[in-house]
Parts: C-alpha cells; sequence; structure tokens
C-alpha cells in the first residue's frame, strides 16, 4: 500500500544500486514493485536500471523525476468505474529531466508532461497544457487529447499525437518543430512497439482499439519533430552512408 506522504518512493533503493553497480544497474525486471493506492510526489525519482514500478491508483506532481532507465507503469484501480482515457490519473510535471527508462500511463497526465525529458521512451493516453516542453530526447506516444503550447521549446526527441479530430495543430506550439504524417518505417515500428507495450502492461483498450486496426489507425498520427533535430539526424544519416560507401570501395 501507498499513500501521498510516501514521496520520492525508490529513490534511495535507485541510489544503492548505483553505488553497487554504477550507471549500468541492473538487468531489466531485476527488482520489480507492486503499489497500490495514491503515491505521493516524485514517486519513482531517479529510477535505476533494473527496477520496474508498478502503481495500481493515481500519483501525484513530479512521477519519474530524474528516471535513469527503470521502467515506471501506472493504471487505474482495477474496480474503477470511470474510463482510464477521460480522467487524470497522474499530476504534473513528470518525467523532468529524466534521461532513460520507459514509462506507460492508462490514463491522462496533467500539465507539463514530459518536460526536459531527454531519453525516457513513454506513452500516455492524453495531457494536458504545456506536453513535451523544452524536451531534449525521447521519444512520446499520445494516444488521447493534448492540452495547449505542445512542444514549446522541445529541441529533440520525437513526439506522436494521435490525432483522432484532426485538430492537433491548433494546440500545437509550432516555433520549433515542424508536424507531419508517419511515413517512415522506423518511426511506424517505434509507435507499434511501444503501443504493444502499453497493451502488455496496463491493458489499455485505447492501445489495442488503434493496434487492431493499424493500418487505418496509423494514419491518425502526427509526428512532432524539432527543426534542428531533424537537420542533426539527417546529417548523421548522410554521414553514415558516405562511411559505409567508402569501406565498400576501399574493400
Amino acid at each position: 500500500d501507498i499513500r501521498n506522504t510516501n514521496r520520492t518512493t525508490g529513490a534511495m533503493l535507485s541510489g544503492e544500486i548505483s553505488k553497487r553497480y554504477g550507471e549500468d544497474g541492473l538487468p531489466e525486471d531485476t527488482i520489480r514493485l507492486f503499489f497500490k493506492g495514491t503515491a505521493g510526489q516524485s514517486f519513482g525519482a531517479f529510477g535505476a536500471p533494473g527496477i520496474s514500478f508498478y502503481l495500481e491508483g493515481d500519483a501525484n506532481d513530479y512521477l519519474g523525476k530524474g528516471l535513469s532507465g527503470a521502467k515506471i507503469i501506472v493504471v487505474p484501480p482495477k474496480d474503477a468505474s470511470f474510463k482510464p482515457e477521460e480522467n487524470i490519473i497522474v499530476g504534473n510535471t513528470l518525467l523532468y529531466g529524466a534521461t532513460e527508462g520507459e514509462v506507460f500511463i492508462r490514463g491522462v497526465a496533467g500539465e507539463r508532461f514530459c518536460v526536459r525529458n531527454s531519453g525516457v521512451f513513454a506513452v500516455v493516453e492524453g495531457l494536458g497544457d504545456h506536453g513535451c516542453e523544452y524536451m531534449t530526447g525521447g521519444r512520446v506516444v499520445v494516444i488521447g487529447k493534448t492540452g495547449r503550447n505542445f512542444a514549446a521549446g522541445m529541441s529533440g526527441g520525437i513526439a506522436y499525437v494521435y490525432d483522432k479530430e484532426g485538430d492537433f495543430k491548433s494546440r500545437c506550439n509550432l516555433g520549433m518543430v515542424e508536424l507531419g504524417e508517419v511515413i517512415l518505417k522506423k518511426d511506424s515500428e517505434t509507435i507499434y512497439t511501444l503501443l504493444e507495450k502499453h497493451v502488455k502492461y496496463t491493458e489499455s483498450t485505447v492501445a489495442k482499439a488503434i493496434l487492431r486496426d493499424w493500418d487505418e489507425e496509423l494514419k491518425k498520427f502526427v509526428r512532432v519533430m524539432p527543426l534542428e533535430y531533424k537537420r542533426v539526424l539527417e546529417k548523421v544519416e548522410i554521414e553514415t552512408i558516405k562511411i559505409a560507401e567508402e569501406e565498400t570501395s576501399d574493400g
């Protein structure tokens, strides 16, 4: 059981793992922690590789702050009468400054989801204003409505938003990003893989419905890509091709 007075749950454990095993931590799912109730602020903060946090209930702000390789899964109570995709179950400023790991949330997040995220892969079923604010890395899949000012100051990483109503553009800050269709195989594979994991860990009915009619539902996703980040990726890809060609000619 967990209550909202239990803050930074898992941080001391992560510190101990880092002391003993360094930044590589432990193999995936070495330590699995199961909680039920309402988690206090900073649940799973600084989570080290090898820990998996499972929470049945809801959580306050700063979940996954500084996440460093752990996995966090949040689902509503099994006897809940509400639809998860229509209700907030985690608070504001999630994954602030997170660098590595995975997060799967069956429900809606508050404001500033993934602010300053620099490496975490996450799935959420909707979020409030300022999503992916100042994000510098990682991948985010949103299978629900977003609030206003999405991607403000976003300089890295990629977000994929399920734009079922076709009105996402009006809620996105286009100052540093461009919107596009999901046409590259690597993008569609990323979304599909993350949604498969989301179903596995949370039994999300929204994700299940998307995967069931994948070819059609994929067309409703919008890729949010920072302009400078795109240029860097293109440059790296060109350099990689050049190196490969040189090695082939030398051989």
